[in-house]
């Protein structure tokens, strides 16, 4: 991953298959936001809103409590990483606690709060996305991950985390720089540690990556959207049947093997679009339509507008 003025410019061996993950985030304009960093002691509790980005917590020192809706509480320890999709939390000393709001605190550009003393410490950032289309990713992650320091698996982990504190407290020389590509990288290895640590059983479409029939099937879509693909096509390729194929891609993506191709196609269209000068026919057979009408018909269907107004 190569890094420019805050966005995500990915780049890629035109030799090596295409990882679904990489053209994802390039397609929908990931970008790094903001890092942040909380100090408290005593008795706290915030809440943030959801955003429509991919969020990590890491805890650097101390101990505090993670609230979702409708789930437990859970207790996050110093090396312990989170990543929050689209959903409302809260972070306390207590769970039991009544949140204050906690975004104005972090309102005209202010990065570090500061509550009472530095016994917990946390930091903060994530990945938000150009495109209207981040909805495709982000609803098929699940909205909480939580990775624990103590993990095996996390010792690479443990490792940025130390590097993290390290800049943060020196303040050298390009620290900043520093910074925000540890956090980048951070966010991307806790995915890595999640799922080596519970599989990719309940993680939605990162998960079904790293299954090894179900990832090849996603690689393959990816790698040649505008190719013909049937079920058939891809159940053989994964030496599945059919229906067990179509199945276990359902489970685990959360579409059907055609939708979930159809879908990343306007997608990857409406992106294409964009570009200055992009002509509709020439975008659609780029992504498996042959026939403009076709083509439009399907962009309409999805969008709830012509081709023409995307761009």
């Amino acid at each position: 991953m190569l890094y420019a003025s805050g966005t995500m410019v990915l780049s890629q061996a035109s030799k090596a298959p295409l990882d679904p993950l990489f053209d994802v985030l390039s397609t929908l304009g990931a970008r790094s936001v903001r890092r942040t960093r909380f100090e408290a002691a005593g008795d706290w509790a915030l809440a943030f809103p959801a955003l429509a980005r991919l969020k990590f917590v890491a805890m650097v020192r101390g101990e505090c409590w993670i609230v979702l809706p409708d789930r437990a509480a859970l207790r996050m320890a110093a090396g312990d990483v989170c990543l929050i999709g689209t959903t409302p939390f809260v972070i306390a000393s207590d769970p039991a606690l009544e949140p204050g709001d906690g975004a104005p605190l972090y309102a005209d550009g202010c990065d570090v709060v500061r509550r009472g003393g530095n016994d917990c410490v946390m930091l903060g950032g994530g990945i938000s996305f150009d495109s209207e289309g981040a909805d495709f990713l982000l609803e098929m992650l699940p909205p909480f991950m939580h990775v624990e320091g103590v993990s095996p698996s996390a010792s690479a982990m443990a490792k940025m985390l130390g590097l993290l504190e390290r800049e943060i407290e020196q303040q050298g020389l390009g620290g900043s720089l520093i910074i925000e590509r540890l956090t980048e990288v951070l966010l991307v290895e806790a995915l890595r540690v999640h799922l080596s640590d519970v599989g990719g059983e309940g993680l939605g479409w990162v998960g079904a990556l790293a299954d090894r029939q179900i990832g090849h099937a996603l690689r393959l879509m990816h790698g040649d959207v505008a190719r013909a693909f049937t079920v058939a096509d891809l159940a053989a390729a994964t030496g599945m049947s059919r229906s067990a194929f179509s199945a276990r891609f359902t489970s685990l993506v959360g579409k059907a093997p055609l939708e979930y191709l159809r879908n990343w196609r306007m997608i990857r269209a409406r992106e294409m679009l964009r570009q200055d000068g992009a002509r509709v026919d020439v975008v659609g057979l780029a992504v498996g339509y042959a026939s403009q009408s076709a083509f439009c018909h399907a962009f309409k269907r999805m969008f709830g507008h012509p081709p023409t107004r995307g761009r």
